[in-house]
C-alpha cells in the first residue's frame, strides 16, 4: 500500500506522522482529511489505503458510525492512534471484526513505527493497552468514596468508552466542564489514563459485568 490517509485534526500529530511515514518509504502518497465525510470520499477514491485515525479528535457521532465505515471499506487497513481510548471502547471495536490495529500516541517511537509497518503489510498490530483491554480480568467492586456524584457519573461514561466530546453532548455540558471533571477524577484517583479509569469504575461497581463485556 502506498496511500496513507491521516484522519487526525491535530496539526502536530499529522506533521509527526508524515515525517515518520516518509522515513519508512518516500514513495508514498499522504492525504489529510478533516471530517468523516471527507474520509469516506477518500476511501471511495482509494479503497486500498491505510487509514491512521484518532477517533477522539474526529467527528464521529458514535462508535457504530465508525465501525460501519470501517467494515464497509474492506480493502483498507486501519490504525487507531490516540491519547485516549477507553477499555470498553477498545473491546467493542476489537471484537467487532478483529481487523483494527491500535497504538497509543504515548508509546515509544519504535513501537509506533512497528505498528505502521505492520498495518501497511495488512496485518493487525495491538499495543499493550489494546491487548490488556481484550485479556484483562475484572476485579471485585469497591466504593468510589473520593468522588462527587457528578464525578461518578462522568467516570461511568468514560468507562463505557465515551470520549469527552460525546459525554459533553449527551449530558448537555460544555467540553471544558467535562474535561475539568475528568482532570479532577484522574487527580483524586491518582490515575493517568482512561484505561486505569475503566478499571477503577469496574472495581467501584459503577458499571456491571454485562455492560463491560458488551
Amino acid at each position: 500500500m502506498n496511500i496513507y490517509i491521516l484522519a487526525d485534526n491535530q496539526y502536530i500529530t499529522r506533521e509527526g506522522l508524515t515525517s515518520l511515514l516518509r522515513r519508512q518509504n518516500e514513495e508514498i502518497t499522504i492525504i489529510e482529511t478533516a471530517s468523516h465525510h471527507e474520509l469516506q470520499e477518500k476511501l471511495n477514491l482509494y479503497p486500498e489505503s491505510v487509514v491512521i485515525l484518532d477517533y477522539t479528535l474526529f467527528d464521529y457521532s458514535s462508535v457504530s458510525q465508525f465501525l460501519n465505515m470501517q467494515t464497509g471499506a474492506k480493502e483498507s487497513s486501519w490504525l487507531l492512534f490516540s491519547d485516549e481510548l477507553g477499555e470498553t471502547f477498545l473491546r467493542q471495536v476489537l471484537l467487532a471484526g478483529q481487523t483494527i490495529s491500535v497504538v497509543m500516541k504515548h508509546d515509544k517511537k519504535e513501537e509506533i513505527s512497528k505498528a505502521i509497518q505492520t498495518v501497511s503489510n495488512r496485518e493487525v498490530y495491538l499495543c499493550e493497552m489494546a491487548k490488556s483491554a481484550l485479556e484483562g480480568g475484572v476485579p471485585k467492586p469497591i466504593a468510589p468514596d473520593k468522588l462527587t456524584t457528578t464525578e461518578k457519573v462522568i467516570l461511568r461514561e468514560i468507562a463505557l468508552g465515551k470520549m469527552t466530546k460525546e459525554i459533553a453532548w449527551e449530558k448537555n455540558l460544555s467540553f471544558h466542564t467535562v474535561n475539568t471533571h475528568r482532570r479532577n477524577i484522574f487527580r483524586k484517583l491518582e490515575i493517568n489514563n482512561a484505561h486505569e479509569a475503566t478499571k477503577y469504575a469496574l472495581q467501584a461497581g459503577l458499571i456491571d459485568l454485562l455492560e463491560y463485556y458488551i
